[in-house]
């Protein structure tokens, strides 16, 4: 079982020292992770959106033990936020948050969370974008959905995640699907027990199918979030039947991955999102993103051998 390992090295300061300080390692996170600072993330915005593309921002962050490191992940989006104003790409450029950053786990978490989130909606509805919640793993969802709801109330736009191998997120699509609403759909990437979610590579394919048609038959606004080519012809032939024009649906995928099919999908009208995360704490995100899904890791691998 490879998932534990990767978490107690996430967490030995002694294997943070040796990952961070191998040359090699810097040049696989940079091609992933592409900053630490808003600084060094503009140059990221302005290069991909004069290529026509657009983007979702995430700024990494891990193990939020005190509501002041929630309100410190409240400040780094508001920070970014500012940026983004004076860049003036409203909607081509939106945020992607994780509810743990801002206090979901702890003590009274639901309510810490819904304070420390709302100030970064408003601040994003003020400049013509919005935000999207991420979906962690099958214990928090109720959470986030009830979050969403509570923020859609002024801010219709805001959007959330759901992963197609939960069993329940059949039924979300459902409730979902509705006019004004934004969603992206994922396979998931937690390692989610076999009561709550497909363990099987097919089975989840399978859902992310039919969920897929529920959200392009629905009135919402469907997000693809996958690299499958065959998933990505998929939906390009189901919105084709449900009617949609290329501004009625948008392909979402992660900066770093499939570059190339970020541009031709772009170059064919679609709407393309590059999921872009940054931040100081790229170590502990990382390792986390292998620890979820550790088949990750032999990708990562493959990717430190063709940069070295």
């Amino acid at each position: 079982m490879l998932g534990p390992v990767i978490l107690a090295a996430s967490r030995s300061d002694r294997m943070r020292r040796l990952i961070s300080a191998a040359p090699v390692t810097k040049q696989v996170v940079d091609r992933f992770i592409p900053g630490e600072t808003v600084s060094d993330i503009v140059p990221i915005i302005k290069d991909l959106t004069g290529k026509g593309l657009q983007l979702t921002m995430d700024v990494v962050g891990e193990d939020i033990t005190t509501p002041a490191q929630a309100e410190g992940a409240r400040d780094a989006y508001l920070a970014l936020i500012d940026h983004l104003k004076e860049l003036e790409l409203g909607e081509k450029v939106e945020m992607s948050v994780k509810l743990s950053m801002f206090g979901q786990a702890l003590e009274g978490g639901h309510e810490l969370a819904l304070a420390n989130v709302r100030p970064v909606v408003e601040a994003a509805a003020a400049i013509g974008t919005t935000v999207t919640l991420d979906a962690e793993d099958h214990t928090t969802l109720d959470s986030m959905f009830a979050i969403h709801e509570e923020l859609r109330k002024d801010h219709p736009g805001t959007g959330c995640v759901i992963q197609a191998y939960l069993f329940r997120t059949e039924a979300d699509a459902k409730r979902l699907a509705e006019a004004g609403s934004r969603v992206r759909l994922v396979k998931g990437a937690y390692k989610e027990p076999a009561e709550v979610a497909y363990q099987q590579k097919h089975e989840i394919d399978k859902a992310y199918v039919r969920i897929l048609k529920t959200l392009m038959e629905g009135e919402g606004y469907p997000m693809i979030g996958s690299h499958d080519p065959r998933l990505i012809s998929i939906a390009q032939e189901l919105a084709h039947k449900a009617g949609r024009k290329l501004d009625e649906y948008e392909f979402q995928m992660l900066y770093g991955i499939r570059g190339d099919e970020h541009l031709r999908l772009a170059a064919e009208g679609h709407r393309m999102r590059v999921y872009t995360a940054y931040g100081t704490d790229w170590y502990g995100y990382f390792m986390r993103r292998l620890a979820e899904k550790p088949a990750n890791l032999r990708f990562f691998l493959r990717s430190m051998v063709s940069k070295g």
